[in-house]
């Protein structure tokens, strides 16, 4: 078999067995799930909660004041679920 044929069934069979690289599934463990700025806004429920008008200032004063956990990527914050969890757990009553 040539080199042409066999990349050709090599790129065949990474289609069909739904993966990236050949041996890089594209499931992605939850755990590790980065959420955006307006998806931290709701997972912590802030337009039930708050009377800002401006929800991006609640989330600057909770990074500021609070220590809300994100990093940055391409200038951007993204905030880790599981840290938020852990967050949320160290600023409750209960995690104190």
């Amino acid at each position: 078999m040539n080199e042409t044929a066999n990349n050709t069934n090599l790129l065949m069979k990474s289609d069909n067995d739904q993966k990236l690289c050949g041996h890089v599934s594209t499931k992605i463990d939850n755990s590790f799930e980065l959420m955006t700025e307006s998806e931290v806004i709701q997972f912590l429920r802030i337009p039930e909660i708050s009377n800002s008008k401006d929800y991006h200032n609640v989330i600057e004063h909770l990074k500021k004041i609070r220590g809300l956990p994100r990093i940055h990527i391409c200038r951007k914050a993204l905030f880790p679920k599981k840290a938020i969890l852990d967050w949320i757990e160290k600023e409750s009553d209960t995690g104190k």
